[in-house]
């Protein structure tokens, strides 16, 4: 990929940054994930198709990273095992179990980074972090990132992360919005209809045995 505004088209159902951001690997519970954050390059795409970046913004890392390829790679590194370890903690949770203390350390860790990169900016009746748009810093689509992943743990709406359902090993993470709790898949485009054809296969199947 050599300019983030092309490429691969990352994925953004998820209704959160963070959860989106662990989407970025495909049948993550499988044995076998399909990797979509081969580069730097790749990173910065995500965080422009994700709204955390301008185009300028985007445009100047890439230059940066070009520059300076030691520093990018290491972001690059320490962005995939942040996005593991929200990952791990958001399937723990939607699964009903503790998520591993290593893997909150590490997200803490990062949110230290999203803290001393941005400034507190009021809102209409609040306060929200908010990074300066003129920042170049090479992991700074990560800090809103970290800083939403913390929020959600925090949250009285923690309950309301699902992991999708598919049987095959998606995995997805997303944020139930549904009025009544009731989403099992990643969307109803892709697992969600497979998982219809299926029980529609299945009932035919017995019926025709009947």
């Amino acid at each position: 990929m050599s300019d983030g505004s092309l490429g691969f088209q990352y994925d953004f159902d998820a209704g959160r940054p963070s959860l989106d951001f662990a989407n970025t690997a495909e049948w993550h519970a499988s044995a076998d994930p399909a990797e979509h954050i081969e580069s730097y390059i790749d990173l910065v795409a995500w965080g422009e198709q994700a709204g955390l970046l301008s185009a300028g913004q985007a445009a100047g890392l890439r230059e940066r990273a070009r520059r300076a390829p030691a520093p990018a790679k290491r972001v690059l590194q320490a962005a995939l095992e942040l996005r593991e370890a929200i990952y791990r903690i958001f399937a723990s949770t939607a699964g009903g179990e503790r998520p591993a203390e290593a893997d909150l350390d590490l997200l803490a860790e990062n949110l230290k980074g999203a803290i001393a990169g941005g400034q507190l900016a009021p809102q209409a009746d609040s306060f929200e972090w908010h990074w300066p748009a003129d920042d170049l810093s090479l992991g700074q689509m990560l800090w809103p990132v970290a800083s939403d992943a913390v929020d959600l743990l925090r949250s009285d709406v923690l309950d309301r992360v699902g992991q999708c359902a598919d049987d095959r090993g998606c995995g997805w993470l997303f944020f139930d919005s549904s009025r009544n709790h009731s989403r099992r898949w990643c969307s109803m485009e892709s697992c969600g209809n497979r998982a219809k054809a299926r029980r529609h296969y299945e009932r035919v199947r017995t019926e025709e045995a009947g």
